[in-house]
């Protein structure tokens, strides 16, 4: 976890961001009546006509990119509108709002592509200027690791070591990471292997053959969204006999780190990237 450029990090800034001491006072105010992210989540369903960028990775596919598919098409569009949407990558902790320092994308990988293979939780970090290319190329070194490390990556670590402190002991563990997380003191090593800290978490449903959810944000830790995808789908336009190819995603939002008109503007470029995969 890093920051890069000018800026010297100040009393009340975290680890994995700084805090945003210019807000509007209604953002200021609402971390205060929405305390948590269970009260303050915005559920958004729509669905993107894929032809265009099946035939792009397809051709990227050839270009040496093997296993090229619409996971990395997701992560690069996302992490071109955050170099455009910059508050997308805010996140509230302590009740104070905070610009994360990096683009961090949360991933769940299967280890083994079987019913009892085990899954780990892997976070990858982007910078606002990554193609879609550079995107490929750090998350297939992401899940290769994953699959290498076995069971010994930071996530799997901590979770092992949880899961043999007993109940009352877990509760003040968990109780003691929460206080801290709130003040800003959680160790840099604690976020980095926490799978409940990041810029988002995407899910590929479409990858075991499932519809999207709408899947909840966590409480604990700063996550901000969550996307999941589904599986591609076929239709034909009304008087027309095309058919075209299209996938359906959902997207859980917390309200407090941008208003609705910013989020408007953010959901009309994942429409305009999958109308023009190109520009990534």
């Amino acid at each position: 976890m890093k920051h890069t450029g000018k800026y010297r990090r100040r009393f009340g800034d975290r680890p994995d961001g700084r805090r945003i001491r210019t807000l509007d006072p209604f953002f200021s105010v609402a971390t205060y009546i929405m305390k948590k992210k269970s009260s303050s989540s915005n559920f958004f369903s729509s669905s993107v006509i894929v032809t265009e960028v099946d035939n792009y990775l397809r051709a990227k596919r050839r270009d040496n990119m093997p296993g090229l598919g619409l996971l990395h098409f997701f992560i690069a569009a996302y992490v071109r509108i955050v170099s455009q949407k910059p508050a997308l990558n805010r996140f509230v902790s302590g009740q104070k709002i905070f610009a994360r320092y990096d683009i961090v994308v949360n991933l769940t990988v299967k280890k083994e592509l079987t019913v009892d293979g085990q899954e780990t939780t892997i976070k990858v970090h982007f910078d606002p200027s990554d193609t879609i290319d550079i995107v490929y190329e750090k998350v297939q070194k992401a899940v290769q690791e994953a699959k290498r490390e076995g069971d010994s990556n930071k996530t799997d670590k901590a979770v092992r070591i949880l899961y043999f402190v007993p109940g009352l002991i877990l509760r003040l563990v968990v109780r003691l990471l929460e206080i801290m997380d709130f003040f800003g003191v959680m160790p840099r090593s604690l976020i980095e292997a926490s799978p409940f800290h990041g810029s988002i978490f995407i899910s590929d449903l479409g990858s075991i053959g499932l519809p999207p959810v709408n899947h909840h944000l966590y409480d604990f830790g700063n996550i901000p969204m969550f996307l999941c995808f589904g599986t591609k789908t076929r239709s034909t336009s009304d008087g027309s006999n095309a058919v075209s190819r299209s996938v359906s995603y959902t997207l859980t939002m917390d309200d407090r780190i941008c208003d609705g008109f910013y989020y408007a503007g953010v959901l009309k470029s994942i429409q305009k990237i999958f109308r023009n995969p190109r520009i990534l």
